[in-house]
């Protein structure tokens, strides 16, 4: 059942955790038509890349079929809908794509990753792309209409109600930003509390005396920290930890 825009608000605006918002918003998303979705956000994109998607914050209902190779084969990286995504802010129909098939504006890759969305029903639907203040950021997500929904029934519930699905969809955006999210960048508990000494500036021996460590001991968390977030300093780690909202967080 749809909630109304305040009720899905307040719900999604209220909502403790990834998980608690998620259901909600993919629920939200099914009442309107649109059953399948992947939300994606980088805080590394490059000129010529999104950085490592194990960095990314990835949330979908889609099957690990689908997913699996989408991602680890690199698929996503010729994804028109992407592309689009990339140079744009705001929503865009998927009709773009049969326009520009059918002048022949795609690729040969890009029309790989047309062929493999068709054979797994992703052929109808919606994209956002949120805007970002930073050239290192760009979120974005992909809605895909139910199998039985033609890209013209697609259209028309846009028509009724695509500014509030757009308004849902950017206010989930924003509050996603700030939880913490735990994907395959996990820290452990004691990792999190070394970061959080460090980050506000205390030293090994000061972090060992308020933890109740040895120096040596601390340092071996640390290191820890360092690979399990796949970076070569603390102060990286401190960062990415940050990015991913997972220090000085209550209530884990």
């Amino acid at each position: 059942m749809s909630l109304s825009l305040v009720d899905y608000l307040n719900d999604v605006t209220n909502s403790p955790d990834v998980e608690t918002l998620w259901a909600t918003h993919v629920e939200q998303m099914q009442s309107y038509g649109f059953d399948r979705i992947i939300y994606g956000f980088t805080r590394y994109r490059t000129t010529s890349s999104l950085g490592d998607p194990q960095d990314w914050v990835l949330l979908t209902n889609q099957p690990a079929s689908y997913m699996r190779p989408f991602i680890e084969d690199g698929l996503y990286f010729h994804a028109p809908m992407i592309h689009w995504a990339l140079q744009n802010d705001g929503a865009c129909s998927w009709s773009w794509i049969a326009e520009m098939a059918a002048s022949d504006a795609f690729t040969p890759a890009e029309l790989r990753v047309i062929d493999f969305n068709r054979k797994h029903g992703v052929t109808a639907g919606y994209s956002i792309s949120f805007r970002s203040i930073s050239a290192r950021n760009k979120g974005a997500v992909a809605l895909t209409a139910r199998e039985d929904m033609s890209q013209a029934e697609a259209d028309a519930v846009w028509a009724e109600h695509g500014q509030d699905i757009l308004v849902m969809n950017n206010v989930a955006h924003l509050k996603l930003l700030t939880l913490p999210y735990f994907g395959s960048r996990n820290l452990t508990k004691r990792q999190r509390e070394v970061l959080e000494c460090v980050g506000d500036g205390k030293t090994t021996q000061d972090t060992a005396m308020i933890l109740g460590l040895t120096p040596a001991t601390v340092e071996k968390h640390l290191r820890l920290a360092r690979e399990a977030l796949d970076v070569d300093t603390t102060a990286q780690a401190v960062l990415k930890a940050a990015f991913y909202n997972q220090m000085f967080v209550l209530d884990l």
